[in-house]
């Protein structure tokens, strides 16, 4: 970045998707790249070059992008709008960082593996857990996009 830009407040996560099964979640992660050059002032010997540095993350579980009391199976292979807002964030990507955006559909052990298919997860069995295509969309008439909260 050419200058400082700073994030403050909720930010919007909203992906077109097509799955080929009945489920998937969704993990959305923003990231602050330092520098390929960065160096500490004062402590040269402690570099940091291209690290990423997660500044939020969240996971959503596609059956409930329509409703949290009534959960959807998705149609495979239809495309669909999965739709959620993450937490708060305040942070400054500093000049001559990078945003990075990350997008997954596990993150496992830190949340329960998703068997992709429209099942009671908490008592599905080895067999139910299967592959699953999950694609996202970026053309102009399915745009998937990150709204990010800029303070000007």
């Amino acid at each position: 970045m050419s200058n400082d830009l700073t994030l403050a407040g909720p930010f919007e996560a909203n992906r077109v998707v097509s799955i080929s099964t009945t489920d998937a979640d969704f993990v959305v992660k923003l990231i602050d790249v330092l520098p390929d050059n960065f160096k500490y002032r004062g402590n040269e010997s402690y570099i940091m070059s291209g690290y990423e540095m997660l500044v939020r993350g969240d996971i959503f579980r596609g059956r409930y992008r329509n409703s949290f009391k009534k959960p959807d199976a998705f149609i495979p292979g239809k495309l669909t709008e999965v739709k959620f807002t993450l937490n708060d964030i305040a942070h400054t990507f500093k000049k001559g960082h990078r945003i990075m955006i990350q997008v997954q559909s596990t993150w496992f052990p830190l949340a329960d593996r998703n068997p992709q298919q429209f099942v009671d997860i908490y008592h599905a069995k080895n067999s139910d857990f299967v592959k699953s295509i999950i694609r996202i969309y970026t053309s102009s008439n399915a745009a998937s996009r990150i709204v990010l909260p800029i303070v000007k």
